[in-house]
């Protein structure tokens, strides 16, 4: 590949814009959901389900669930999204906000990590 073929492709890389939201892991057999912040949230779904099928999950109680019930048990979902206009701009800060009003409407809900 020449230089400016991966110039090219790094600049689309930088522009990209991410889904970015609260993620959700419910589980099904019991009512447990675990809510994340997720600036990529295809990328963090792929992350976090390799941690659990790998049993290096640092929530050692989604990873006992997961243990017990098997991923066909949990249901996956976006819960909220994130309207953004600067993929280069921190949103932790809005991301972090949009979970608390998801936890303070479930009360089942919990965070994924710490």
């Amino acid at each position: 590949m020449d230089i400016k073929r991966k110039k090219e492709l790094l600049e689309i890389y930088k522009n990209r814009h991410p889904e970015m939201g609260v993620i959700s892991y419910c589980c099904k057999d019991t009512g447990d959901v675990f809510l994340g912040i997720s600036k990529d949230t295809k990328a963090d779904f792929n992350g976090t389900t390799v941690k659990l099928a790998a049993n290096m999950h640092p929530n050692k109680q989604l990873q006992e669930l997961w243990n017990k019930y098997g991923s066909e048990s949990f249901e996956l979902s976006v819960i909220k999204v994130l309207k953004y206009d600067d993929p280069n701009e921190d949103h932790t800060e809005k991301l972090e906000s949009l979970r608390e009003q998801c936890l303070a409407s479930d009360p089942n809900a919990r965070r994924i990590w710490r």
